[in-house]
């Protein structure tokens, strides 16, 4: 998945519904599914560039972070993205494995937990929760990934916070129930050159409750990459956690070159006209 485009894997183009995402990703996991290309790595790697794709795609807010950085950062805009998102944030709340199972009730292929077993070795779990006769299914990626893992894999355990999140989506789809946890917010992050080069830890005031915290900058960050800080998105609601705040930096230029570049165009504005 490297470099690709998300579009251009599912095979459609930036402007296809919901519908013709899911569509196409049916299409295209029957078509590479493991049962149907015994032997070929070649379909493997391809059936995890199309789940890594769809679960972007079938999520509007995933969609509209990934389309942002396709019109800012162009052919590299799937690596900027993966810099902001592990595997679990990837395939938080997709509905790969309900569609799994009906291809797999449909034509009698392997189902969702034996084919991801394959391909993605010991790098993920499922999960089942009952509550008041509501029962949900869901998978975690664990971070500890086997020879079929996906490359850009964060390592994370299997807490609380993580399934808290995938059950209370799975409830909510389920019945209905106002159970969303807190969304993801989005900012900018301004930086001198210097900060931007040597790194540490630099101010911000966080908008949504004006409260001052102190960010760990990674030496050498450069313009346009996206800092995640976990837990400090939207609140959602009771016994719920809240989403993650993503910050997006940006490089003020250096004194003289802003001086400079305002004396130029003031001098274009004095100019007569041809």
């Amino acid at each position: 998945m490297n470099g690709k485009d998300y579009y251009e894997v599912l095979e459609i183009n930036c402007e296809a519904t919901d519908r013709q995402i899911k569509e196409s990703y049916r299409r295209l996991a029957f078509q590479y599914h493991p049962d149907r290309n015994a032997g070929d790595p070649g379909a493997v790697e391809r059936m995890k560039g199309i789940n890594e794709a769809y679960a972007v795609l079938s999520d509007p807010v995933k969609r509209q972070r990934y389309d942002s950085l396709r019109q800012s950062c162009g052919a590299s805009a799937h690596d900027r993205f993966r810099e902001g998102y592990s595997d679990n944030d990837i395939f938080r709340g997709s509905d790969i494995n309900q569609i799994f199972e009906e291809i797999s009730r449909s034509f009698g292929f392997r189902g969702f937990e034996d084919i991801f077993k394959e391909v993605y070795g010991t790098g993920y779990r499922t999960f089942e929760f009952r509550n008041g006769g509501v029962f949900g299914r869901g998978f975690i990626f664990t971070g500890r990934t086997g020879q079929g893992a996906l490359r850009h894999g964060a390592r994370q355990s299997i807490g609380s916070r993580i399934l808290g999140k995938l059950a209370g989506y799975a409830l909510k789809k389920m019945t209905g129930l106002g159970t969303d946890n807190g969304g993801d917010r989005y900012d900018s992050l301004r930086l001198t050159s210097e900060q931007a080069k040597n790194g540490g830890k630099v101010p911000y005031t966080d908008k949504g409750s004006s409260r001052s915290i102190l960010i760990s900058v990674p030496p050498g960050v450069s313009q346009g990459q996206v800092i995640r800080l976990r837990g400090l998105g939207s609140q959602g609601g009771p016994l719920t956690v809240p989403g993650d705040l993503y910050l997006e930096v940006e490089i003020a230029r250096p004194f003289l070159q802003r001086v400079r570049s305002f004396l130029k165009d003031k001098a274009d504005g004095l100019r007569p006209a041809d």
